[in-house]
């Protein structure tokens, strides 16, 4: 079953431009064309896309996703690499939760200084965030 484009990404729930991306990336393989010169895809590219996307939800990296389907393309290879990335993608996951509990505590402390009554001239946060000494910088931004 051959498709054209936006056949696949109808399938697939993947926009032209995002399927035309893993093609340039590598991620997925170069599609025949027609004689008219259309991208056709087939089920195969429909199964590799949604191996992608379902990498994708789970926050991996482009270059992580790259590494999983060199093993899924090799079935033969131990499967101890997958787990070491999951591995290490958890741990990702771990200290992203971590900042994000240090930020919610630093915005929970700077929306505790303000009671909204006030005009904002007056309002504590604004005077917070527009003071450089005010908050720490924690996260790089």
């Amino acid at each position: 079953m051959n498709m054209r484009i936006g056949e696949l990404g109808k399938l697939t729930g993947c926009q032209p431009e995002t399927i035309r991306f893993y093609e340039q990336k590598g991620l997925l393989p170069p599609p025949v064309r027609s004689n008219a010169n259309y991208r056709l895809y087939d089920a195969t590219h429909a199964e590799r896309l949604h191996f992608i996307r379902r990498c994708r939800a789970l926050g991996m990296s482009l270059d992580e996703v790259q590494m999983l389907l060199d093993f899924h393309d090799q079935p033969d290879r131990p499967c101890g690499g997958v787990n070491e990335l999951v591995d290490q993608h958890i741990g990702q996951i771990d200290r992203q939760i971590a900042e994000l509990s240090t930020l919610r505590a630093e915005l929970s402390q700077l929306r505790a200084k303000c009671d909204s009554t006030r005009p904002a001239a007056s309002c504590e946060i604004l005077k917070q965030l527009s003071d450089s000494t005010g908050l720490p910088y924690t996260h790089g931004h």
